[in-house]
């Protein structure tokens, strides 16, 4: 049994939160690419600046939380571009949901005193 939860109480906030956990920031930065059109593996890699294999594995994740969808581009498409076939993502309603808790969970990072360093000054 997890701690501080009730037996049989649902974790809080579950929409935004593929098995249990919070999106982590590449995962969120991979969401919001595909929510801003990008549409497929390497154009979410060009988009957001992160590799292959950290966007790959979280892809997968999303699409298993079913904060994404995907389909395989036609063959004969892929054929006439002479490379292989594509697959595109697209969020869905969920996965809209999740994108905007995860985004005002950043949103509320506030910055931290810690003992090795001071909290920042305001600029008057």
């Amino acid at each position: 049994m997890s701690e501080g939860k009730a037996p049989g109480k649902p974790p809080d906030r579950q929409e935004s939160k593929p098995q249990g956990k919070p999106l982590g920031f590449a995962t969120v930065t991979v969401l919001h690419a595909i929510a801003g059109g990008s549409a497929y593996g390497f154009d979410i890699c060009d988009g957001t600046g992160l590799p292959s294999g950290t966007v790959y594995p979280a892809l997968s994740r999303l699409e298993q939380a079913g904060f994404v969808r995907s389909r395989w581009e036609r063959q004969d498409i892929a054929q006439r571009e002479k490379r292989p076939p594509r697959r595109y993502y697209e969020i869905t309603a969920p996965g809209t949901t999740a994108l905007a808790a995860a985004l005002d969970r950043y949103r509320a990072l506030q910055p931290i005193a810690t003992p090795w360093r001071k909290p920042a000054r305001s600029r008057s």
